[in-house]
C-alpha cells in the first residue's frame, strides 16, 4: 500500500477567496492548449489565429453548459427533477465530461458556421490539445481525493480521505496517464504523419476528432473497470457503469465519423 499524499487542496487564502490546486490545474491545461492551438494555426492556417480568442469563449461556454446539463441528465436526473433550482448550483459540484464534450462540439460548430470556418479543420487543430487539460484535471481530482477507484489489494492501492478504510485504486492517476499523457502523444504524433502509405502527410479533416473520440472512449472504458461507480447510480447494467456506456457511444461515433471523413478528398492542411 502507498500512502496517499496529504496535499492541502487550498494553496492559499485571502479572506473568503481561495486559490485551489484543482482550479490551478485547469488554468495550466487551458493555457497549454491555447498556446499549442496558436502554434498550429500559425503554421497550418493563419486565418484561424484571429478567431482563436472568440472560439475559446464559445468552447468554454460549451463545456460549462454541456458539462452541467450532461451531469443532470446522465447522472442524477431524478434529483434535479425534484429540485430544478439546483441545476444552476454548479458550486456544489457535478460536471460530466461526456456532456462537456457534446457542449464543446456544439459551441465550436455554431461559431464556425456563423463565421464560415471549416469546422472539421478547426476541430482537428483544437482536439489534439484537449488531452493536456484532461491530464491536469485528473491531477486536480487526485489532489482533492475525489473520483477514486475501487477497493484493491494491489501494492499501489491508497487509502483516500473520503474513501473509507480500505486501499483503493488511484484511478485518477490511471486517467492522467491514459487520457492525458498517452492520448496527447498519440494525437500529436500522428497528426502530421501519412495516413496511407506513400501519401503526403495529410489526413482528411475530421480525422483527429474521430481518433480522439475512439481513443478516449477506449481509455475511459478501461479505467472504469477500476474506478468506483457513482454512488447515486452504481452499476447501470450487470457490471457496466454510466461512464462506460457513454464511452462506448463515443467510440461508435468516432468510428462512424472516421469512415465518413475518410471518404472525403484529402485537401491541404
Amino acid at each position: 500500500m502507498i500512502t496517499f499524499p496529504q496535499i492541502d487542496p487550498v494553496i492559499f487564502s485571502l479572506g473568503p477567496f481561495q486559490v485551489r490546486w484543482y482550479g490551478l490545474m485547469y488554468i495550466f491545461g487551458f493555457l497549454s492548449a491555447w498556446k499549442l492551438v496558436l502554434y498550429q494555426a500559425r503554421h497550418k492556417w493563419p486565418e484561424l489565429e484571429k478567431h482563436v480568442e472568440n472560439i475559446n469563449v464559445a468552447l468554454i461556454l460549451g463545456v460549462i453548459l454541456g458539462g452541467r446539463l450532461g451531469y443532470v441528465l446522465f447522472y442524477n436526473l431524478p434529483y434535479y427533477l425534484d429540485n430544478p433550482l439546483q441545476i444552476a448550483a454548479t458550486w456544489h459540484g457535478g460536471m460530466s465530461f461526456h456532456g462537456g464534450c457534446i457542449g464543446v462540439l456544439c459551441g465550436g460548430f455554431i461559431y464556425c458556421w456563423r463565421h464560415k470556418l471549416n469546422f472539421w479543420k478547426t476541430a482537428d487543430i483544437y482536439v489534439v490539445t484537449i488531452p493536456i487539460g484532461l491530464g491536469f484535471g485528473r491531477v486536480g481530482n487526485f489532489i482533492n481525493g475525489e473520483l477514486f477507484g475501487r477497493v484493491t489489494d494491489a501494492p499501489w492501492g491508497m487509502i483516500f480521505p473520503f474513501g473509507g478504510p480500505n486501499p483503493r485504486h488511484p484511478s485518477q492517476l490511471y486517467e492522467t496517464l491514459l487520457e492525458g499523457v498517452l492520448l496527447f502523444c498519440i494525437l500529436w504524433a500522428v497528426k502530421n504523419k501519412p495516413w496511407r502509405k506513400k501519401s503526403t502527410p495529410l489526413w482528411p479533416h475530421g480525422s483527429m476528432l474521430a481518433l480522439f473520440l475512439i481513443c478516449y472512449g477506449c481509455f475511459r472504458s478501461f479505467v472504469e473497470l477500476f474506478r468506483e461507480p457513482d454512488q447515486q447510480l452504481g452499476f447501470i447494467y450487470l457490471h457496466l457503469t454510466m461512464g462506460q456506456l457513454l464511452s462506448f457511444s463515443m467510440v461508435a461515433m468516432g468510428v462512424i465519423l472516421w469512415f465518413l471523413r475518410s471518404r472525403e478528398n484529402i485537401v491541404p492542411n
